[in-house]
């Protein structure tokens, strides 16, 4: 007779005893720790690799050791055999972009491992934190926040100096009202944003309107990221930046030979990224040794090679998936090859494995501290230090997919799967941190009364 080893079912199943209703479950409450057990806990900012275990506590990292022993009303995970790495952060991912209807970017970035996106939408304007708020509101899986369209940010009529005391929350309504919007959930939630992006691939601007959004992101502590794909409109950027931070958006893309020689672009990139102001990231699929996506551009092998150096020397440390490849505003590359790019970037020794981890978990957010001048990124995210959020990604180096996306404490993904009770784990990322629920999605429903 079968008899099944998977704890004791008659404690944890619901069922009937003596005529009446059995609810083990409820009897246990919802204050039990949810336990990683025995797995390799690679966390690059705290210099751990070894076998651990993990307690979660509600949304926080409750404890990391040798041994924790559950207790009852715990679960468990089994993580024998796997890797217990930091959620991955990835910093550019475009996320419910303009009409997106018939796609699920979100929900695929949650199945493949990612706990915190940040999306840079082309056309991203001051109401961009209210619309995607407000699907936080309603219930997504994991962490988001936005870049705004560096057009978009000077299509009003406030000033720069507006403009920088609107990006601290500093600007009078009555300002606002006059010269930005009639919209008052546009400007009070306008802030709620941690970059601005110049999308040179979709419009042009002029070197007037760059240096004021440099102007704007530096004094503002914003990230000012640059779509990176002509050479020669990196280094025109870089060069209008005048010493102030820049950071360069898929910086793989010019080896793929869209605008000049892919081995020379390449080259050119990687010089800019030298500079001291300048920062910079490499499309996860495009490193892939198959060359990664069909449907996105592909590097050729020399420039490639280029690539690997730079991270290898250290010259770029961060890696973003741009995705996703069915989203109606699709980047260069899915995040579907995140994982895959980690373990492969470690098994061709480009990087170790505890290096490439870092490059989506505490160097991402390692930058973001310094730009948005908010430790919260550091000591909230990237990384699974006692009290840190408890964003945990668990990987299958085998098969090279993320068996669980566990995000603010809840399992969000299992297995590639989105598991449907993990909506509204995620909150809203802002230069100025996170928050769990925006407001704008009850707006309608109800009144928040303090």
């Amino acid at each position: 007779m079968y008899r099944t080893k998977v704890g004791s079912l008659p404690d944890t199943l619901a069922g009937a005893r003596n005529n009446s209703l059995y609810n083990p479950i409820g009897h246990l409450g919802n204050e039990g720790r949810l336990i990683l057990k025995a797995g390799r806990v690679i966390d690059p900012k705290n210099n751990i690799d070894d076998v651990l275990d993990i307690a979660v506590l509600k949304d926080r990292i409750h404890e990391v050791s040798k041994e924790i022993k559950p207790e009852k009303g715990d679960r468990v995970i089994n993580c024998e055999g796997l890797l217990v790495t930091p959620g991955l952060i990835d910093m550019h991912l475009h996320l419910g972009d303009l009409f997106e209807v018939s796609t699920r970017p979100i929900h695929g970035a949650a199945e493949d491992g990612v706990a915190l996106g940040l999306s840079p939408g082309a056309g991203n304007t001051f109401l961009a934190p209210s619309l995607l708020g407000a699907e936080i509101d309603r219930g997504l899986p994991i962490n988001m926040g936005v870049y705004l369209g560096a057009v978009n940010v000077l299509g009003t009529m406030l000033s720069v100096e507006e403009l920088i005391k609107l990006f601290k929350g500093e600007l009078d309504e009555d300002t606002a009202f006059e010269k930005m919007t009639r919209n008052r959930i546009a400007y009070l939630t306008a802030p709620l944003t941690v970059g601005i992006k110049d999308h040179m691939g979709h419009f042009i601007m002029s070197d007037e309107n760059i240096d004021k959004i440099f102007e704007i992101t530096s004094k503002a502590n914003l990230v000012f990221m640059s779509h990176t794909q002509d050479p020669a409109h990196a280094e025109r950027v870089v060069s209008l930046s005048k010493g102030r931070p820049v950071h360069l958006g898929h910086a793989t893309a010019p080896g793929c030979g869209t605008h000049d020689d892919p081995v020379e672009s390449m080259k050119a990139v990687i010089n800019l990224l030298k500079q001291e102001n300048v920062t910079g990231e490499f499309v996860t699929t495009m490193l892939r040794k198959g060359l990664g996506s069909r449907d996105g551009l592909q590097m050729t092998k020399a420039s490639q090679q280029l690539a690997y150096d730079a991270l290898e020397k250290g010259i770029v440390d961060i890696l973003i998936s741009d995705g996703q490849n069915d989203a109606t505003m699709k980047g260069f590359g899915d995040t579907r090859d995140n994982v895959p790019a980690i373990i492969e970037l470690a098994q061709m020794g480009v990087l170790s494995l505890s290096q490439a981890i870092a490059t989506m978990t505490a160097n991402p957010a390692k930058l973001l501290a310094e730009r948005t001048g908010n430790k919260w990124f550091t000591e909230e995210v990237g990384n699974l230090s006692k009290g840190a959020l408890a964003n945990i990604t668990v990987i299958d180096e085998n098969d090279k997919l993320a068996t669980y996306t566990i995000v603010n404490g809840e399992i969000v993904a299992f297995e590639n799967r989105a598991v449907r009770r993990g909506e509204g784990a995620g909150g809203w990322v802002s230069k100025f941190g996170m928050v769990r629920n925006t407001g704008v999605g009850d707006l309608a429903a109800v009144t928040h009364v303090r």
